[in-house]
């Protein structure tokens, strides 16, 4: 069994639900290469002139950080998981075009400023391309899925991101984590940091020192337990590119929610659902055609289900991460503390969604 101890106190807790064995490596595995991750972003964000994005082909940008990110990630699953895949944002194409040489020596940069003088040029490229593992109909059984910045808009105005690492088992994550370094909690000391966020199936979700080491302390966290649709906080993405809010606010209506939505960028809005901070989070698809992409929700969707909520997609089914990199059995997103679920659907299917 693992023990966990909660912040400022010596007492160990034992997570009891269920022997953690089978993923506890994996567990310690994710948390070491998202807390590098993050120390990486936060290094490129402390100095903005490091975050210069360049354009991928579908115009979308990508920073230092993504890639520097991605590097660090996959090293250190190339290290500790050799025989795993990893499926992606980022590839190493964008970086390795002549005009984007100064991206390019940027990033093997800080890569090298966290893993050391064996992060060469060649070996970064490298790295980053490995989490071209797995596409569209190649996932094995058991894969790892990362966004190595979710939410690079926000990132760049200053707002919300996030580090997301799942470990997906037959269609499923069994194991989920996430940093949001800007997503900001205050201690017992009153010192403010960032979030980690760590969930194994069936046995929680855990909070983590975003900048310790190891798994301890730890304190368990849960979603709220607001029953009335009229008290719910409502997030959703910040980009009405990315979430049609329009449907989103015909649903509030109906729901009769009286609080404003939040908007934010990244699967922060996870973490604020199963912290407790909001009850629902809820995404429309705003082109029917292009299926949701699964490292935008994995790390998310275990960490809330794990604190007590639900996940859905806006017909009620779970998500199915078995199909390749798109949620194509799916449309949509719904999540929230569970009390409000079946409303929430309800809700949608007055809507005709």
């Amino acid at each position: 069994m693992i023990t966990w101890r909660r912040f400022g106190s010596g007492e160990p807790q034992t997570m009891g639900r269920q022997r953690m064995s089978d993923f506890s490596r994996e567990l310690a595995v994710a948390v070491q290469a998202v807390r590098q991750a993050a120390r990486v972003c936060m290094a490129v964000r402390a100095g903005l002139h490091q975050a210069d994005a360049v354009s991928k082909t579908d115009q979308s940008p990508v920073t230092v950080a993504d890639y520097a990110s991605q590097a660090v990630v996959a090293s250190v699953l190339r290290a500790q998981c050799p025989q795993d895949v990893l499926v992606a944002e980022e590839s190493a194409a964008e970086l390795r075009r002549p005009e984007a040489a100064a991206v390019r020596r940027a990033v093997v940069e800080r890569v090298a400023g966290e893993l050391g003088s064996q992060a060469g040029e060649k070996q970064v490229l490298t790295w980053v391309d490995c989490g071209q593992g797995g596409g569209a109909g190649g996932n094995p059984e058991r894969f790892w899925t990362l966004d190595p910045i979710d939410g690079t808009k926000g990132f760049l105005r200053g707002d919300q991101y996030a580090v997301a690492l799942a470990l997906v088992v037959a269609g499923r994550p069994v194991v989920g984590v996430l940093a949001c370094p800007h997503l900001e909690v205050t201690d017992a000391q009153g010192k403010a940091r960032g979030v980690l966020l760590a969930a194994v199936r069936g046995q929680g979700t855990r909070e983590l020192l975003l900048e310790g080491e190891g798994l301890e302390p730890s304190r368990a966290v849960c979603v709220s337990r607001v029953s009335q649709a009229s008290q719910a906080r409502l997030c959703e993405s910040y980009e009405s590119g990315h979430s049609d809010h329009d449907a989103a606010g015909d649903v509030a209506r109906r729901l009769g929610l009286t609080l404003p939505p939040v908007r934010m960028d990244s699967q922060a809005k996870y973490a604020c659902v199963a912290l407790g901070r909001a009850e629902l989070y809820l995404r429309f698809p705003t082109v029917a055609t292009r299926p949701e992409n699964i490292w935008d929700h994995a790390a998310g969707v275990i960490v809330v289900e794990e604190a007590g909520g639900q996940v859905s997609d806006l017909a009620g089914q779970g998500l199915d991460f078995s199909r390749g990199s798109g949620l194509t059995a799916n449309r949509g997103v719904v999540a929230s503390n569970g009390l409000l679920q079946e409303a929430v659907l309800a809700a949608l299917r007055g809507t005709g969604d």
